[in-house]
């Protein structure tokens, strides 16, 4: 077996980066520049990753198809797994059945992360509050380094970040798989709610990954978690199941016997554990995102800082400055009395139910759909029935979702471009048209992000013909 503990990723090393995506790439740039000898291998064709295979071996490392990997397993010190990769492909076997250790890539990046770092995850919201947090520390005066899942690879931030800087880490679950001795400062669990289930045997094991990001913590540092989420209270409530290895404090709307955050008289207030009294941070009212949940949203990364020592003004000035990320219920236009919603970001029913309650019950032709992740869509159908004025259906997940809507009306097409034009067809001034798939995208679309740019543009063009017809 190999040392794990002497592993530094650094001159001398020998490293197989496994999945050259975004992260990998990363990695590989990383490690090189560290002095490692990196080789790089994924489980799609030479053909299909060819620019890939190209920017590592500009890079200095080496690309392996599957079958040369065998000849390189004995002189490797360690394999760092890219956040899409499961520890269940045969690839991955290969390595850990020679006792090569597997490293996730932000276990990698802690490791050589020189300067304190604050870790989010969560089901739904995570990357527009690892964002909010990056802001308020910027407002407090610090250099700030934000990274991981919201889009950038965090060894890029953490292999530059300087002692005295801070790193703000959105980490997903199959980030949090594989970690060992990943430690952050303070770590943040916005809410939990099913997903990725077509990869986790249930709900509890996909909890279970979740919980890994306050594994290691100890004295001196904050975990910061949800008390009106059903998933996560049980860690304050019942103490002799969950074992938190450091200070928790917890954020909730109204005020708790244990909540250190909370919203009363329209004012987010701030108790830190054990003070006689709260102070109020900030008024409801200023924070410029749509939604209930983005209270939620704001309360745990104004937790995170507070506990990083950031000062109170500088978090309300970062909240009252923050503008929705792309695809995170951004308006994209009103078009003829008519505002259009992008919410691709929401790729799971629990987003597409908060989003729902962002807007007013029976004024919303939701566009819904994509690549299911093996969740239930009971829920999300049932408020469909509650607030939409239609619902609009394309992709793998219609049939299903189809399933669980009674009374809302359902209109199927095939295309973004026909899903735009029916919803605008059946909105009506004052309405919504929300893109709100639950689900993935890979169906149709290569990401998300690419899914929300086509209704983007599809939209822009409608308020174009629309001006042009005005003119």
């Amino acid at each position: 077996m190999i040392d794990e503990q002497g592993m530094h990723f650094t001159k001398g090393e020998r490293v197989l980066v496994i999945g050259l995506g975004r992260s990998g790439l990363a990695t590989v740039e990383v490690l090189r520049a560290r002095g490692a000898e990196v080789w790089g291998v994924d489980d799609k064709p030479a053909e299909q990753i060819e620019p890939a295979i190209r920017e590592i071996e500009a890079a200095g490392a080496t690309f392996l198809d599957r079958e040369e990997l065998e000849r390189v397993l004995p002189e490797l010190g360690a394999a760092v797994l890219s956040p899409g990769v499961p520890l269940t492909t045969p690839t991955v076997r290969r390595v850990q059945d020679r006792g090569i250790p597997v490293y996730s890539e932000i276990e990698v990046a802690y490791r050589i992360c020189r300067a304190p770092l604050l870790a989010v995850t969560g089901t739904k919201g995570k990357t527009t509050t690892t964002a909010l947090l990056g802001a308020m520390l910027a407002a407090d005066g610090r250099v700030v380094h934000v990274g991981g899942n919201i889009g950038n690879a965090l060894i890029r931030e953490t292999a530059s970040a300087a002692p005295e800087d801070w790193v703000v880490a959105e980490v997903s679950s199959f980030q949090l798989e594989s970690i060992r001795s990943f430690k952050p400062r303070v770590s943040l669990i916005l809410n939990l709610s099913p997903d990725h289930l077509d990869r986790y045997h249930s709900m509890e094991e996909y909890r279970e990954a979740k919980l890994r990001i306050f594994a290691n913590q100890g004295v001196g540092d904050v975990f910061i978690g949800n008390l009106d989420d059903p998933y996560i209270a049980p860690l304050a409530t019942d103490v002799e199941s969950y074992r938190i290895p450091c200070e928790a404090w917890w954020f909730s709307h109204e005020p708790h016997r244990n909540s250190a955050l909370y919203v009363r008289d329209g004012k987010i207030c701030f108790a830190k554990p054990g003070a006689p009294r709260a102070q109020a941070l900030m008024s409801v009212s200023e924070i410029p995102l749509l939604g209930e949940h983005n209270v939620y949203n704001v309360m745990g990364a104004a937790g995170a800082a507070l506990a990083a020592g950031a000062s109170a003004v500088a978090i309300r000035e970062a909240v009252k400055a923050f503008h929705a990320l792309p695809h995170r219920l951004q308006l994209v236009a009103e078009i003829e009395g008519v505002r259009y919603v992008d919410d691709s970001k929401g790729t799971n029913p629990g987003a597409v139910i908060a989003a729902l309650k962002a807007f007013e019950s029976g004024r919303i032709v939701a566009i819904c759909g994509g690549k299911a992740k093996g969740t239930d869509f009971s829920e999300m159908g049932d408020a469909l029935d509650a607030s939409a004025r239609a619902v609009v259906l394309l992709g793998e997940a219609s049939d299903a979702i189809a399933a669980h809507v009674v009374r809302a009306p359902l209109h199927r097409v095939e295309s973004m471009e026909e899903a735009v034009e029916r919803a605008r067809s059946l909105a009506q001034p004052g309405d919504v048209v929300l893109l709100a798939p639950g689900c993935a995208s890979f169906d149709m679309f290569e990401s998300a992000e690419q899914r929300g740019q086509v209704f983007t543009a599809l939209v822009e063009a409608l308020a174009q013909r629309g001006a042009t017809r005005g003119a």
